[in-house]
């Protein structure tokens, strides 16, 4: 019907828009030949977007078939009675992955740094020793001073996001000062590190954070929403990177693709302690299995998949850079995460490039005026990282475009690769 007769067309893949214009991706066979073929067609500029790309966070995959039909026949009980069969599994894998003795879930990572912080500050006026730019500090809502009156004394991060470890020693409290001074009880480190783009923390560097906080008798608490994507960028096991630590959160919704849920590992008698405050805090609860039971099959199925999402990270950061009026630090794309930054003198900001974006059905997030953030996960193809590409080139330079191994006219001559 298509083509002279000659194409059979088996799965429609995507149907997106440009300026009127729309492509439209197919997979075909001609003769037992597969190809992949993009069609363009004059549309009314009322259609609706078909396509979407969602790079807002690693947060917003959907549960898998797979996720779903465990979620379906998961064997539950009551988990704040500490019966859940299912729940008490997925513990017990994420303290073996880890090298710590027992684990807990809760519903988010920061319910799981707020109860960390709060085991080992279990005195209110005490500090916690932290990067400035760090999740805990800027984006889990000032919970450990509003709910658990913990102090953070914030050290400056790197570009790298380290501490430097002298400032961290010049940071903790002297204890003959306690009659004016938070007692330091705690440090807190993050691995990857969000806001520097996903940048990892080696083992070596937290092992001697570690030995300071023994010296001067701390903890060491190390956020780990991402600490499969670091284990996987450095070529590390995730146990080696956490060996210093005293607890570890350790989030199953962003990289790995869990619909919800992290798991706090730590001590048995840490995790009697966390258990406790969990109950407080309004997390227990009760029939959890089935929820547990969608985080296992990521566990399982998705790590392998992170060095992917890596790959076309990088890809995508590549691409972007070679578009004239965006800057992106390729340097820093160690993981899944890319800032995005609009050269200045060009005629977009953020909140406009992202509105352009969205008409397109790609989704990103602006961080100020001049940044957008992007996330890459599982659920993003090498597909979408070109379609990507198209969409920014597009709000930059218009319909036509010729940038790297791609090039996009108004003919029908495509070349997309």
């Amino acid at each position: 019907m298509f083509f002279n007769g000659f194409l059979e067309f088996s799965n429609f893949l995507s149907l997106f828009f440009f300026n009127g214009w729309s492509f439209l991706e197919t997979s075909s066979t001609c003769h037992g030949i597969n190809s992949q073929i993009i069609w363009f067609s004059t549309l009314n500029s009322s259609t609706i977007v078909a396509r979407t790309v969602d790079l807002r966070s690693d947060t917003v995959t959907k549960p898998t078939e797979t996720m779903r039909a465990a979620m379906a026949t998961a064997e539950v009980d009551d988990d704040v009675l500490g019966a859940d069969p299912t729940a008490f599994r997925l513990e017990s894998e994420v303290a073996k992955i880890t090298g710590k003795e027992a684990g807990l879930f809760v519903s988010s990572g920061t319910m799981g740094n707020l109860i960390s912080v709060l085991v080992h500050c279990d005195i209110r006026g005490s500090e916690v020793i932290l990067g400035d730019n760090s999740h805990i500090h800027i984006y889990e809502n000032g919970g450990i001073s509003t709910v658990g009156g913990v102090h953070p004394r914030p050290v400056k991060n790197n570009e790298d996001r380290t501490m430097d470890i002298d400032s961290i020693e010049v940071a903790i409290r002297d204890p003959r000062g306690e009659l004016v001074f938070p007692t330091t009880k705690l440090i807190c480190l993050e691995n990857s590190h969000a806001n520097s783009g996903g940048r990892c923390l080696s083992a070596e560097y937290t092992d001697r954070v570690g030995e300071l906080a023994k010296k001067h008798g701390l903890k060491l608490h190390i956020d780990g929403a991402r600490i499969f994507n670091a284990s996987v960028a450095l070529g590390v096991p995730v146990q080696r990177l956490v060996q210093a630590a005293d607890s570890v959160s350790v989030c199953l919704s962003k990289g790995l693709g869990a619909p919800v849920g992290s798991v706090i590992v730590g001590s048995k008698s840490f995790i009697t302690k966390a258990r406790r405050l969990r109950k407080t805090l309004g997390g227990g609860m009760r029939q959890v299995g089935f929820i547990c039971a969608a985080a296992f099959v990521a566990l399982k199925e998705n790590v392998e998949k992170l060095d992917g999402d890596h790959k076309k990270a990088k890809e995508l950061a590549e691409g972007l850079n070679q578009i004239k009026g965006l800057k992106v630090d390729i340097a820093a794309v160690e993981t899944n995460i890319i800032y995005v930054d609009i050269v200045e003198g060009s005629k977009i900001t953020a909140e406009k490039l992202y509105k352009n974006l969205e008409e397109h059905g790609v989704l990103v997030m602006p961080k100020g005026l001049s940044r957008i953030r992007i996330v890459l996960h599982h659920q993003i193809s090498s597909s979408d990282v070109h379609y990507t590409l198209s969409c920014f080139q597009q709000a930059f330079s218009g319909m036509h475009q010729e940038n790297g191994s791609y090039s996009i006219s108004t003919s029908r001559d495509v070349s997309y690769s």
